[in-house]
């Protein structure tokens, strides 16, 4: 490896390891969190410029700790805030020697969980929770969700700026919430863990790479990586049955990750994928942890999913993927949380178990403007058209469908999947 090249991974390592720890524990008792990112982000910055020139220091995630205190200290000095409680606390953080190999911040401990069950207060609307989590925990862009929620970059950002002022205006507290407060917090930090394993996931491609906090270019499939952390130290301290099942679900989905693509880089589908390439050993430590979620008695669509994708591995060992246990979990799923993305799961079910006619029923019953920029409907779309002998509207939904798709690798398998007769 060259020096570059070694700096390079140095710099990726310090923004996906110690991003999300360094904000959190800066944010913790100020409660300040754009003022942690803003010294995280100038840390980061100073290491995109000096890492290069001086070496990867011996301790970085101790070199960026001490780089963000002191950019969050010189800020608060310059603005004058009258907050004698947060530089007094400042003054008491660790001081982290730059060079030195000691004052980790794995020995500083993992707020990370404490600042995404912030980021699901009550006090906050429901909607920012997710988008909140993943651009403070995670650090992903605002312009790479705001499609994921169906507002604009602007829109988001703004929606952003206000949830953390309100947190520190607030004075919310950073903490895991009491039992009686979960109910109403945990869906928020297992749906933000969940869409950023879907980011991930959707980007886990050559063709997409894209800048991330601190100007270290970083591909968004250690996204995936992240979540599933983030949801083994969920799983940890809150074993809970949606807990697990969440986290089940993921590691279900990432066995197959080796599979997604063929030895020329083209994407794989699910159902033509070589088996031999799953990986066992996550797929056994998936089956276990949704063995232990359904002992808890207390069902949730996390485990529902799991259970989908349990039946999809089930085919390493029959060679067959049984559509009628789906189709039930499907049903299951919709009587849960009716969601369009589980509307078209079941349909596509369905078409396998009663053919092409009967999914139109159904497809054709969903409303236009809730699918019109849905990439999904149009491929199913595409496909019902194909079976049904309706060429020409099947060659329209095609175009859409490819108009929708951003990825060359994803364009070029729905081209090919798409033509056949």
């Amino acid at each position: 490896m060259t020096h570059a090249h070694a700096i390079d991974a140095a710099l990726h390592a310090a923004a996906c390891e110690h991003r999300g720890r360094l904000v959190a524990l800066l944010a913790k008792r100020t409660r300040d969190i754009a003022a942690a990112e803003d010294a995280v982000a100038d840390a980061l910055t100073q290491a995109c410029a000096t890492w290069p020139r001086d070496g990867v220091p011996r301790n970085p995630a101790g070199w960026l700790l001490a780089v963000a205190r002191n950019r969050w200290h010189d800020a608060i000095r310059r603005a004058r805030v009258a907050a004698d409680f947060a530089v007094d606390w400042l003054h008491h953080l660790p001081q982290a020697h730059i060079d030195g190999d000691s004052d980790d911040l794995h020995a500083l401990g993992d707020e990370r969980l404490a600042l995404m069950f912030v980021c699901a207060h009550p006090a906050l609307n429901s909607p920012i929770h997710a988008p909140l989590m993943l651009q403070v925990v995670l650090g992903v862009p605002v312009e790479r969700m705001a499609g994921l929620f169906l507002v604009s970059p602007g829109t988001l950002g703004q929606r952003l700026s206000r949830a953390k002022a309100k947190i520190l205006d607030a004075g919310i507290a950073f903490e895991i919430p009491a039992p009686e407060q979960l109910p109403g917090r945990l869906p928020g930090v297992l749906d933000a863990i969940y869409a950023a394993y879907g980011l991930g996931w959707s980007a886990d491609g050559p063709d997409e790479v894209t800048p991330r906090s601190g100007g270290v270019n970083d591909s968004f499939s250690s996204l995936a990586a992240e979540a599933i952390g983030l949801a083994r130290l969920l799983a940890a301290q809150l074993p809970q049955a949606e807990v697990l099942g969440l986290l089940a679900l993921m590691l279900w989905c990432e066995s197959r990750s080796a599979a997604r693509r063929d030895i020329t880089g083209q994407f794989v589908p699910l159902e033509h994928q070589d088996v031999t390439r799953w990986d066992r050993s996550l797929m056994d430590e998936a089956a276990n942890l949704l063995v232990r979620a359904s002992r808890a008695g207390q069902p949730g669509r996390y485990q529902l999913e799991a259970a989908i994708q349990s039946v999809h591995a089930r085919r390493a060992n029959t060679g067959q993927t049984d559509w009628e246990a789906l189709a039930l979990l499907y049903r299951g799923l919709l009587s849960w949380s009716p969601t369009l993305g589980y509307q078209l799961g079941f349909i596509s079910v369905l078409a396998r178990l009663e053919g092409a006619h009967a999914a139109w029923e159904h497809l054709s019953a969903l409303p236009l403007e809730t699918v019109r920029t849905y990439q999904p409907y149009w491929v199913l779309r595409a496909h019902l058209h194909r079976a049904r002998g309706q060429q020409p509207e099947a060659e329209h939904a095609q175009s859409v469908a490819l108009g929708l798709t951003r990825r060359a690798t994803i364009r070029q398998h729905l081209s090919r999947m798409l033509s056949v007769p």
